[in-house]
């Protein structure tokens, strides 16, 4: 054996000694930053020891080549088996073929250590250079420690041709870094919420880390990182994220250890033996703590991280070029200015502290209540994030906040406009990671970071709740895959919804009774979500509504475990739903939290299912709707609640209701009735009284008059007249012959839309129409006729009766293509017919109407002559339609 063979096999067992040294000192406690630093030490000896050996052999070697520590082994933090990335630093005169054989030898040595080792050799020339495409390598040259060699070549290369890159490529390394970052994160589903998460790619993992790292080295390069500080500004932020560092640390060399590999992922088992063994737990955990115990703290860290380098990747400043290439919306317009605040380049900016001069305290916006909910809707609105800056003064103002904050209904305002926003998961995210959710729901704490081990849930319990609430603001927008067709469909749903807020509101409480040990996490839901309607002040509907919806919000799924095709399954299921507006938030509710379980959960066969059972459960409350009336008599809530509002007038308000159909009082809030009856008191100074509430989307038109012949058909046709499109209808009149007809509609020619004058002129045509002076023939002969569009789907008709449905009416079902005209063509028939319509639910899916009546003839049911004769008539109108 030679000499040198000698000493590189002393040189590697002593290192394989340092090895089970690191590895017995890290079983008996020591911190994975020990660990990791002392593997480093460990390569340091060996790599130093065996080029000492090649210089001995060739003392050329001695000048014009330098040993370069750089990536990770550059910071010093080499994890039990991470790779070894070493850099052969040339200064150009030393040829390369001159130093081949040493550089082989040394790699071999290495390699014969058991070292995975990824080995490079640069001129110093060649580490200036910046290659977009391989831009890892001048990434990792921003790591760098000198092992080896010649010291003055290092020192060119750290003090010169490094700072000289990194100046030049600033924006360029900062957008692909951010690039890259983006792309991992995609590839991870962009969250950091996994059942087997890898804790070094993962979103919130090492490599996140890293990012930051290099994204402050970057920011702290030329002119403009005058005046920049490292870290977040914020002591207690920093540290805690540095605890988080730490405790990532310890996982991987956990896990490295564990797998006797470079394997980072964090599977069932690993979790389950880091549990047992209360890795980075410091004690704090419980007795008996089990893996799900232990993954919140794994999730809460990981969160944090996440938090930082978003904000590192936001805070870069790219150029515009780059912007567009990465779909990043920083050059949006600058937002009108907000009190407190302003929104620049898709950042919330506060406003400076103002000091009146008066000695007292500057004034922070960040500590204003009011302010700092209007910065999270106009996040929730407009899809922008907080700046880095206005992020570190909310964080300091959170103990003001708590001391400040009102609750009732203008919180309730407030907290509305945030979850009703298109981007309320992301807005909510961020008030969660702050404190600020918890400082308005108390309540929502307890599932922070909260693990349901099943090996079905995919996310935490809290940001499963941000999932559902992503998936509801999805379905208004246009999506692709093989959920496109469900999703549009339930998105119909959503946006005919009377009351979203509410829906929002139980969607965010509808779990955070799984923060408290109980079988029953849906009841005790209800009785946490309880607490925070009261202070919301919510009234008795509303607070009624959300919280049948939290009590209830399993009962979807548990009904779809049944023959949905039973009508027994559809009966029982239709007696805890109860109301048609209950249904259609259970049911867009059960869709977003099949989905916010994991990403596969909800399979197209499934969400038809669902739209199955809702479509069932939606004709069997029709088709019963008759038979609930409000009584005069009756001393229920139905009554009350829209009593309160009228101080002194229960018995004219009990005199109004009477003979409605409970749906009527279901389906509207007590403000809504309120105004029906005030309008009905007007009958004496106009007996037609009509509401017209104009959208871009779906508009709506109330009539409050007293019952004649014709009209519903005269008020359909106005509406025909127009161009407008009936998207949904109903129809209920009391038993004073008071008919209060609501129509949801389209506007086909967009007449109302591009002209706003134009809106007096439809009201003022339609309440001509239905008092008679303008003859409703006259308008629709002079209405707008286009080219009919070729259907994509269809639709047969189909006229169905039923007598069994309603003890005093004839349910008809008709079932037909949608046409502009259709209701009205429907409606006339019906009145020719001598019908007299006692209630009328309109509904439009897609290019089918479904619209159903509840009619009367003389007082009584139709009989079976009567029912030949109608259909025939009505199939005759719908054809006429269909060809005009």
């Amino acid at each position: 054996m030679s000499t040198n063979e000698s000493t590189g096999s002393r040189m590697r067992e002593r290192y394989q000694r340092k090895m089970l040294e690191i590895r017995g000192a890290f079983d008996s406690g020591a911190s994975g930053a020990a660990t990791i630093a002392a593997r480093s030490k460990a390569i340091d000896e060996l790599a130093g020891g065996l080029w000492a050996e090649e210089v001995q052999r060739d003392r050329r070697l001695a000048t014009g080549i330098s040993l370069v520590a750089i990536g990770g082994y550059g910071r010093g933090q080499l994890f039990p088996y991470s790779d070894v990335d070493l850099l052969f630093l040339l200064d150009g005169r030393l040829a390369e073929k001159d130093v081949k054989d040493a550089i082989r030898r040394v790699n071999q040595e290495m390699w014969d250590s058991g070292i995975r080792i990824s080995p490079a050799t640069r001129k110093l020339a060649e580490c200036e250079r910046f290659d977009e495409e391989n831009a890892e390598f001048a990434v990792s040259l921003m790591d760098h420690r000198q092992l080896a060699g010649d010291a003055l070549l290092y020192r060119k290369l750290a003090t010169v041709t490094i700072p000289k890159l990194l100046q030049r490529e600033q924006k360029g390394l900062m957008a692909r870094l951010t690039e890259l970052t983006r792309a991992r994160h995609a590839k991870y589903g962009d969250t950091l919420f996994h059942l087997e998460p890898n804790i070094k790619d993962c979103p919130g993992g090492l490599r996140d880390i890293h990012v930051c790292s290099w994204m402050t080295l970057l920011r702290g390069v030329g002119p403009e990182a005058a005046g920049r500080v490292a870290g977040n500004g914020n002591a207690e932020e920093d540290s805690e994220f540095s605890k988080a560092v730490e405790f990532l640390w310890l996982v991987r060399c956990f896990l490295h250890y564990r797998h006797e590999r470079d394997d980072n992922s964090l599977d069932w088992q690993a979790q389950d033996a880091a549990a047992a063994a209360g890795v980075g737990m410091d004690g704090a955990a419980p007795p008996n703590a089990d893996a799900a115990y232990w993954m919140r703290f794994y999730f809460r860290h990981a969160r944090r991280v996440e938090r930082r380098v978003e904000q590192m990747m936001g805070e870069a400043p790219l150029d515009k070029p780059r912007l567009k290439l990465l779909g990043l919306r920083r050059e949006r317009r600058t937002e009108p200015l907000q009190q407190g605040f302003r929104v620049e380049r898709g950042r919330i900016v506060l406003d400076a502290l103002v000091d009146d001069g008066s000695g007292a305290p500057a004034h922070d916006p960040a500590q204003d209540p009011d302010v700092v909910l209007e910065v999270f809707e106009a996040m929730a609105r407009m899809g922008c994030a907080l700046g880095e800056e206005a992020e570190q003064r909310l964080l300091l103002a959170l103990p003001v906040l708590s001391a400040h904050l009102e609750e009732g209904p203008a919180l309730w305002q407030h907290l509305q406009r945030i979850l009703t926003g298109r981007h309320a998961g992301d807005a909510l995210r961020t008030m969660h990671v702050l404190g600020v959710l918890e400082l308005l729901i108390p309540e929502f704490h307890g599932i922070d970071a909260l693990v349901i081990r099943d090996a079905y849930h995919r996310y935490t319990v809290d940001e499963h709740t941000f999932v559902l609430i992503d998936t509801l603001h999805g379905l208004e927008s246009a999506q692709e895959g093989p959920m496109a067709e469900w999703a549009a469909q339930f998105g119909r749903v959503l946006r005919e919804l009377p009351h979203p807020g509410l829906l929002y509101l139980a969607a965010l409480m509808h779990d955070t009774g799984k923060g408290r040990s109980t079988d029953d996490h849906a009841k005790e839901s209800m009785t946490m979500a309880q607490g925070v309607l009261e202070r919301l002040e919510l009234d008795s509907y509303e607070s009624g509504m959300v919280g049948s919806l939290i009590a209830n919000h399993l009962e979807m799924s548990l009904a779809m475990r049944r023959d949905i095709f039973d009508r027994q399954t559809v009966r029982a299921f239709a007696g805890k739903v109860q109301t048609p507006e209950n249904l259609r938030m259970l049911a867009l509710f059960t869709y977003a939290d099949i989905n916010a379980v994991h990403p596969d959960a909800l399979t197209p066969w499934k969400a038809e299912n669902l739209w199955r059972l809702y479509m069932a459960t939606s004709n069997y409350l029709d088709r019963n709707v008759d038979e609930d009336r409000v009584g005069a008599q009756e001393e229920s809530e139905l009554v009350h609640r829209v009593a309160a509002l009228l101080p002194g007038q229960k018995t004219a308000v009990a005199e109004y209701l009477d003979g409605f159909p409970e749906r009527y009082v279901l389906t509207r809030t007590p403000e809504q009735i309120r105004a029906n009856f005030q309008r009905f008191q007007k009958f004496s100074e106009d007996a037609v009284q009509l509401d017209f509430r104009y959208a871009p989307g779906v508009s709506e038109l109330t009539l409050v008059t007293p019952d004649r012949a014709l009209l519903f058909a005269n008020m359909t046709g106005a509406l025909a007249a127009w161009g407008m499109n009936i998207v949904t209808a109903d129809a209920f009149s009391n038993r004073h012959g008071v008919v209060v007809d609501s129509f949801r509609f389209t506007d086909s020619f967009r007449t109302l839309e591009m002209n706003a004058s134009e809106h007096d002129a439809f009201v003022k045509n339609v309440h001509e129409v239905m008092t008679g002076t303008l003859p409703v023939e006259k308008l629709l002969s002079g209405r707008r006729r286009g080219r009919r569009k070729v259907p994509k789907v269809v639709v047969e008709s189909r006229i169905e009766f039923d007598d069994s449905a309603s003890s005093h009416s004839t349910l008809l079902e008709v079932v037909a293509q949608d046409t502009t005209g259709l209701l009205h063509a429907l409606s006339l028939t019906l009145a020719r017919q001598g019908c007299n319509i006692e209630v009328a639910l309109v509904d439009t899916e897609g290019e089918t109407a479904i619209d159903v009546f509840y009619l009367t003839r003389n007082g009584a049911k139709l009989n079976q002559d009567e029912e030949r004769e109608l259909r025939e008539a009505l199939l005759r109108a719908i054809e006429e339609n269909s060809r005009s």
